[in-house]
């Protein structure tokens, strides 16, 4: 066994000597109280131990011990529904034991020991496995099959397989000839992708049911996106929202150093609300992973590590993953810390000039994939969604900026936007994505052949209402041409009738595709019949008298059916009302 003794210590830092044969990562036991640390630089016979957990109290002398590992979790059904904190202890199971605050030194199991799982086998004795392979399944809530896999690395020829029956987390359930045991649960380094197959392009959407989202800036299953924005724009409801209705199987929710009522939030409202896909309550495919900004900073650092681990797994079982870490700001804010400690070189405004590097390593972790095994069918996804908190607003930050190089998509929050009450606050000027060619194939074969049309005719539209914006803030509307007010005015509709939705509105919470594309549409068909109208020379204000440019507002609250059935009959009445105007 590795030990050595305190001989510094700096805030969440501390520095033991004699710990010679420690490689880097290992975690260590720090203290009487055996506080959880990591090693992150050697020298000699000197390790720099990043600790999990308050050091007050802690003094030069004081031991260090090694377990010669890095850090791991825990892997196997009962994951699912469960609330973490950054390093994979389950709040609820510590509040047991602690009370309200975390006590130093409290360890707890990830999984729960105890309680008994149904094992289903499917690998027969005498069948040759390799990583990733399925021995057996067990239902893990109401919703998904949790499906026990030969861990990576592993491989050989089935000697003995248990049969059906109830078996805990840490029952063998197969044996190899070569005498390796099976059992339901696993362990994995945090710091390390989980492998695969080989990775996929992404050609299926990531759908939302937020319309700005799908229809001008969509991502695909397996891409990455940031959501950057200033205080009080909506990073998190708007990641709430991805969380609940986004078309995916598992949700992983990181809350990286964010305020402790938000987190609040976020572990009161999730166990209580329904899925709307199965019914069931929405934590049955639900992992929390909960590290507060009054948590230890270091533990903040590895908690969205801890997180991608967890949706790799699910991946792994050909499931897709939506991973919400709210906020890479604050993950980015304890590297500095931890960085600043270590009296590292500072980059830009401080941060370490490796956090570049960190953020590709970790975005690289999204992906769909070929899961790794025998199953070429199996295939699964990790789709990340990071949040970013720029100090002031200012997106030209580093974070920012460094997140912004390796995103697929850029949805970026407006605080004006904000401010007026439109929400989501995504402004459609500054956001982009990477991948609208990707998912065009997708959209066109299962929404509408112009799909991609409309939707740059759409953008079109609001990008001319920016130019003429500056012209009416110089000279006034009144003096523009019809034509170009015409524009103005299918612009607000776009805005308002579109792009603006109501988080907490049954009808309008989730908009799917097609009715998506029907409302666009609507409102296009509209420009185009007006703008028919206008050439033969009826006025603005005959057209604008229509009864029926109001109807268009009201879709997007009434209900989905209802809506895809009216709307085509609404273009085809539009276009028959302005083309009958009668010029005078």
């Amino acid at each position: 066994m590795i030990a050595g003794t305190i001989s510094k210590i700096t805030g969440p830092v501390a520095v033991a000597s004699g710990m010679i044969g420690s490689k880097m990562y290992d975690i260590v036991r720090v203290g009487h109280e055996g506080l959880m640390g990591e090693i992150i630089r050697l020298e000699g016979d000197r390790s720099t131990v990043q600790v999990y957990e308050d050091t007050s109290g802690l003094k030069v002398g004081d031991p260090v011990e090694s377990t010669e590992g890095p850090l791991l979790v825990e892997l196997g059904p009962g994951l699912l529904s469960s609330i973490y904190d950054g390093v994979q202890r389950p709040l609820p199971v510590i509040a047991a034991q602690s009370g309200d605050y975390i006590q130093r030194g409290t360890v707890a199991s990830a999984l729960d020991r105890e309680r008994l799982w149904d094992f289903t086998p499917v690998a027969t004795v005498g069948q040759e496995v390799v990583g990733g392979d399925v021995i057996g399944t067990t239902p893990e809530g109401q919703t998904i099959l949790h499906k026990v896999m030969v861990p990576p690395n592993v491989k050989g020829r089935l000697k003995k397989v248990a049969p059906a029956g109830q078996y805990t987390v840490d029952t063998t359930v197969a044996t190899l000839e070569d005498g390796t045991e099976i059992k339901m649960s696993q362990w994995w380094p945090v710091r390390q992708g989980r492998p695969y197959t080989r990775k996929l392009d992404p050609t299926h959407p990531f759908t939302t049911g937020m319309r700005i989202l799908d229809t001008f800036f969509p991502i695909a299953l397996g891409g990455n996106a940031i959501i950057p924005g200033g205080f009080g724009t909506g990073k998190t409801v708007t990641q709430q929202s991805l969380a609940k209705w986004a078309d995916v199987d598992i949700i992983v929710y990181v809350g990286c150093g964010e305020r402790g009522n938000e987190m609040t939030e976020v572990l009161v409202e999730f166990p209580e609300l329904e899925d709307p896909r199965t019914g069931a309550p929405l934590m049955d495919r639900t992992v929390l992973v909960a590290n507060t900004s009054n948590m230890p900073v270091a533990a903040r650092e590895a908690s969205i590590y801890v997180g991608a681990t967890l949706a790799e797994f699910y991946r792994d079982m050909g499931y897709n993953v939506a991973m919400m870490a709210d906020s890479t700001s604050r993950w980015g804010e304890a590297l500095r810390e931890v960085s600043g400690r270590l009296e590292e070189m500072p980059g830009e405004e401080g941060y370490p000039a490796y956090l570049a590097t960190r953020l590709a390593a970790f975005y690289e972790r999204s992906g769909r994939v070929q899961a790794l095994g025998a199953d070429e069918d199996r295939v699964g996804s990790v789709t990340m969604v990071g949040a970013v908190s720029p100090a002031g607003g200012d997106m030209s930050e580093p974070m920012t900026q460094n997140s912004l190089r390796v995103s697929g998509a850029f949805w970026a929050l407006d605080t004006s936007l904000a401010q007026r009450r439109h929400f989501p606050a995504i402004s459609w000027t500054k956001s982009y994505t990477l991948f609208l060619g990707q998912v065009r194939t997708w959209y066109e074969e299962n929404v509408a052949g112009d799909w991609h049309e409309l939707r740059d005719q759409a953008m079109s539209i609001l990008q001319k209402e920016t130019e003429l914006q500056e012209i009416v803030q110089l000279v006034g509307p009144d003096a523009l041409p019809e034509s170009e007010k015409i524009v103005l005015e299918v612009a607000r509709m776009l805005r308002e009738d579109f792009l603006q939705q109501f988080a907490f509105d049954e009808v309008d919470a989730y908009c799917p595709p097609k009715k998506q594309y029907l409302i666009l549409k609507a409102i296009l068909s509209f420009h185009e019949a007006a703008v028919s109208a206008l050439n033969r020379g009826v006025s603005l204000r005959q057209i604008l008298e229509m009864p029926f440019k109001d109807e268009i507002g009201t879709m997007k609250t009434t209900p989905h059916e209802e809506a895809m059935e009216a709307i085509p009959v609404f273009c085809t009445k539009v276009a028959e009302g302005i083309a009958g105007i009668e010029v005078y």
